[in-house]
């Protein structure tokens, strides 16, 4: 069995922001993720404020979710069906950055003298603050403040505000702003999981100018031919200023050099609003006019009201998708970040999702994956209801793309590409790829549990029912009834969740979710069918759909084929796994994982070794559906071989471990989860947040700890505190009502704060609360 690393973390504990008090270089890359500022629209990496010097070092970076540049997909040896066309998040121009004169020496950290220095993502603010007093080889002393934000309700719209105060001197001040349009994307490296294959950079510049403290600055990329515009204007606290402004098409850049006089213990103050448009929200010719009335409306609510604004929104968010934590402090500021960093980077509008690195850094060239469905989409479901919905509402808008791929690989329905933006497949490598199949499901899986939690009726009708029916009908065209296996519906030539096992027949996750997947789309047309005439009509004569199709469906589902090895009293993953040798994870050096980094595709295929978990999140997903020994017998059996390679591993171990009583086991798995950016763990954050890793981080506190699960039409808890953890507390809604849980180590409450009334269920005592009532239960040692 593998041991999970550990490391000593860089922050201080506070429970509601990141915090650092000394500035250290060699953890900039990691830092720049960490105190990356979004909205879930703009992403504004934690850059420093003026140029890092060793660009080796740095990587500056601004991002619009759902805004890419295409790339050809080249193969030394390619197929038909192979992925040809890429597409990949692309880094737009830069407004971060600034250069501070005093009279002739730059501010810089690394020259002169740092007396104070502080950084803090605050996540009640939703704001990066930077302090520092700075004194020049010269001896001259200044008080420097930066204070960035991305606005939540705004989301074209962000500043900066910069408070300069001289503490030992008068004398001349001068400060660069600029927009930078010469932001480039970083190229292959030898880590997979990063860079992309699009050019350095990707735009041409066709509208540059300025006006004094105003400038505007649109590209349009190369392949793509998408465009986005940005516009930047400054507000000064002070007269006396003198600025000179340009433009430069051909250099991709619009400059100010503001100029002052500044006096000593006098404030003076900056603000520099900018706002960000791309073609995917409006037509090409109305980005300059919609930026511009963006900046106009920011000024004339000026930056303290904006700031205002954004405390606002998150007093809201805090209210309903906090999680109060007592017993270890970084866990409750670790759960925090996830928590918040989810909202970051969460796309709102129906045209975005959420990248498995957010808007935080380039791993995985800003795609898509099923992390949204399975690991995020929980979240959103049970705190935020109307986020889920927009991020199902995009899965809707990518269905014909998705109807396209199927047809493509000579199937019926619809095939959702496993790594997207807008709806190519972008995955080059296809046996962990286009072969991952179960996506479809997983999709389906999301759209089910958000309406069991919302009976969203309109959505199902207008949106969902077309993605169930159409995956249903895939599958029903993927598999076949084979002879071999009595008569059983099996799917051959998969790849399920663990990526160390590919192109393998019936995988048992695959089969069980497409099982569910069948077994839905059958209930929902005959949902439709009774309650909503117009509606059923309409999408019969859209889909073709007949009651024969769904006849098939229904026997599809009734004999699908489900891996059992009555022998070991497992579910074998799939039909080969278990004759393969298994891997003793304890004899392989630390240095070797990833194994994907490593080892060779085949030299991992030919093993009983798991990157993550398969059959065990197939247990967690439909957990009604297996008994307490199939989870123990197949916890024990996968566990000693997963290696954890994928950080969505880890709590889903966690939350499984809970149920079995191991909970220092399960603690381990969760710390683990909830610090794994903070703390680095895999030494890869400086590409970008584990954003799925953060959603599993908040499953593994509710259905963990908090031992909920959603079947049977009620909400059940059985939860369980490590000894690490003294009181744990949250709120779900469901159906409309809201439900606040609190736990101790002796006592479990449950109170309904809204809604007329809930059915629960605390392990097998099944009861109702009233709208203001509480119910507390003894917990057994």
């Amino acid at each position: 069995m593998r041991k999970l690393p550990k490391k000593q973390s860089i922050f201080l504990p506070d429970e509601w922001s990141v915090i650092e008090e000394e500035f250290e270089p060699k953890n900039n890359f990691m830092l720049e993720t960490i105190f990356t500022v979004a909205n879930g629209y703009l992403g504004l990496r934690g850059n420093l404020d003026e140029d890092f010097p060793d660009k080796s070092q740095s990587f500056k970076a601004t991002y619009i979710n759902g805004f890419y540049e295409e790339y050809d997909i080249t193969y030394p040896e390619g197929g038909y069906g192979f992925a040809k066309r890429g597409e990949a998040m692309v880094n737009v121009a830069d407004v971060k950055t600034f250069e501070i004169t005093i009279e002739d020496e730059k501010f810089n950290l690394f020259s002169g003298k740092i007396d104070k220095y502080i950084r803090k993502l605050d996540m009640r603010s939703g704001t990066l603050v930077r302090k520092i007093i700075w004194e020049s080889n010269s001896g001259k002393k200044i008080y420097i403040v930066f204070e960035r934000l991305a606005c939540f309700k705004r989301q074209h719209l962000g500043a900066i505000n910069i408070k300069i105060k001289p503490l030992n001197f008068s004398g001349r001040i001068k400060i660069v702003s600029k927009i930078d349009g010469n932001s480039s994307n970083l190229l292959e490296t030898e880590d997979v999981r990063v860079g992309s294959g699009i050019e350095k950079f990707p735009f041409e510049t066709i509208k540059a100018y300025c006006d004094e403290l105003n400038g505007f600055l649109m590209q349009k990329t190369k392949k793509s031919r998408l465009s986005y515009g940005c516009m930047v204007d400054h507000v000064l606290s002070f007269d006396g200023f003198f600025c000179k402004s340009f433009a430069d098409k051909e250099k991709n850049l619009v400059i100010f050099e503001i100029e002052f006089d500044a006096k000593k213990d006098m404030e003076y103050s900056l603000t520099k609003y900018f706002s960000y448009f791309t073609q995917r929200d409006v037509e090409e010719n109305l980005i300059e006019e919609r930026c511009a009335g963006e900046i106009l409306e920011a000024k004339k609510i000026g930056v303290e009201n904006l700031l205002k604004e954004q405390r606002e929104f998150l007093e809201s968010f805090w209210e309903n998708a906090d999680v109060v934590v007592k017993g270890d402090p970084e866990i409750q500021q670790a759960i925090r970040f996830s928590l918040f960093s989810l909202l970051q980077s969460t796309g709102r509008n129906g045209i975005s999702n959420i990248a498995a690195k957010g808007l935080t850094g380039e791993g995985y060239g800003g795609h898509y994956f099923w992390d949204s469905e399975i690991y995020v989409m929980p979240f959103f479901i049970y705190t935020y209801p109307e986020i889920a919905r927009m991020l199902l509402i995009h899965r809707y808008n990518l269905l014909d793309a998705a109807r396209q791929r199927a047809k493509e690989l000579h199937h019926r329905g619809a095939l959702y590409p496993w790594r997207t933006i807008a709806g190519k497949e972008c995955s080059a490598y296809f046996p962990a790829g286009t072969a991952q199949y179960h996506i479809n499901a997983d999709i389906v899986y999301a759209i089910k549990k958000y309406f069991e939690a919302t009976d969203d009726f309109n959505f199902i009708k207008n949106y969902g029912a077309e993605i169930v029916f159409e995956s249903a009908r895939f599958y029903a065209d993927l598999g076949h009834f084979s002879e071999e296996k009595d008569g059983k519906f099996c799917i051959f030539c998969v790849t399920g969740p663990d990526e160390y096992t590919a192109l393998v027949d019936n995988n048992a996750y695959t089969n069980y979710m497409v099982q569910m997947n069948l077994e839905f789309a059958a209930r929902l047309y005959n949902l439709l069918k009774e309650t909503d005439k117009e509606a059923f009509e309409r999408l019969c004569n859209k889909l073709k759909l007949s009651e024969q199709e769904i006849d098939l469906w229904q026997k599809i589902a009734d004999n699908m084929y489900l891996p059992y090895n009555a022998k070991l009293k497992i579910i074998p993953q799939d039909d080969s796994f278990i004759y393969k040798k298994r891997l003793d994870l304890s004899k392989i050096p630390e240095d070797q994982f990833p194994l994907l980094l490593h080892w060779h595709y085949l030299d991992i295929y030919r093993y009983q070794v798991c990157k993550q978990p398969d059959v065990l999140l197939l247990i967690y997903l439909l957990r009604e559906k297996f008994t307490y020994e199939d989870l123990k017998n197949n916890y024990e059996y996968y566990e000693p071989i997963t290696t954890h390679d994928s950080s969505l591993s880890p709590a889903i171990f966690s939350i499984l471990a809970v149920e079995l009583n191991l909970l220092e086991k399960a603690y381990e798995y969760f710390r683990y989860t909830a610090r794994m950016d903070l703390d680095d763990l895999n030494d890869n954050t400086k590409d970008g947040i584990h954003a799925a890793c953060m959603g599993g981080a908040w499953q593994a506190i509710v259905f963990g700890f908090g031992g909920m699960r959603t079947n049977k039409d009620r909400l059940s808890f059985a939860p369980k505190l490590p000894e690490d953890i003294e009181y744990l507390s949250f709120k779900i809604k469901y159906m409309g009502n809201v439900l606040k849980v609190e736990i101790t180590k002796s006592i479990a409450s449950y109170t309904l704060l809204e809604g007329e009334n809930i059915q629960l269920s605390h392990y097998s005592s099944n009861f109702e609360l009233k709208r203001g009532q509480t119910k507390e239960f003894i917990l057994a040692n």
